[in-house]
């Protein structure tokens, strides 16, 4: 059975992939601290800290057709005011070809709580597979 943070935290990770996927900047901005700091595939193997990087991606325009996000065996661990959330992210859509292709990412997000409730300052996410 999760705690009330547990499931809180869970309930921001999804709120933060749907906004991704939707290209929604306002949402992610709400949801992370101005310090965020990542090391994710893109940023080829470099620490980045700030929005800024992750803006980009969100300038370019979204792809098109149908997406579906899946979290795989999410485990959600409260140490004090820090939340760790775990999962395998299952991303589904259509390839080049219109035919259903599906991708696997491991992905590690830390949030702090605060007086305005959880942030997202931290996160490592693998290569698609």
């Amino acid at each position: 059975m999760s705690t009330p943070a547990e499931h809180e935290l869970l309930k921001c990770t999804r709120e933060l992939l749907e906004c991704i996927a939707a290209h929604d900047w306002a949402s992610y901005e709400r949801l992370c601290d101005p310090s965020l700091t990542a090391f994710e595939p893109e940023a080829r193997g470099q620490l980045v800290e700030g929005l800024a990087f992750h803006k980009f991606y969100f300038d370019l325009p979204a792809s098109s057709g149908p997406r579906h996000t899946t979290l795989c065996a999410p485990r959600v661990r409260v140490v004090g005011d820090v939340g760790i959330v775990t999962y395998v992210r299952l991303t589904q859509r259509l390839d080049g070809n219109a035919r259903p292709a599906t991708s696997a990412i491991e992905e590690t997000r830390i949030w702090q709580r605060t007086e305005g409730g959880w942030r997202h300052v931290h996160f490592h996410r693998s290569a698609p597979q």
